[in-house]
């Protein structure tokens, strides 16, 4: 890549690449419920697909349906 090419992420990655942009292994990966899209012969996971799992996540020390702003604003579940 030349100095004044701009750099991206591609939309579409391939296993060890969606794995790796998650911070997983591959194999880890596959157990995961994310749909991989249909491109000819290749199956590949969708890096929206990706954020929105990794969005999706819990919060380490937050309840089960408890957000951030929650605690703020004193509501409770």
């Amino acid at each position: 890549m030349g100095k004044h090419e701009p750099h991206f992420v591609p939309r579409l990655l391939p296993a060890p690449e969606a794995a790796h942009y998650l911070g997983v292994s591959e194999s880890t990966l596959r157990l995961l419920e994310i749909p991989r899209r249909k491109l000819g012969a290749k199956r590949l996971y969708d890096r929206f697909d990706l954020d929105a799992f990794a969005s999706a996540l819990p919060i380490e020390g937050e309840s089960e349906g408890e957000t951030a702003c929650d605690h703020l604003f004193g509501v409770s579940s």
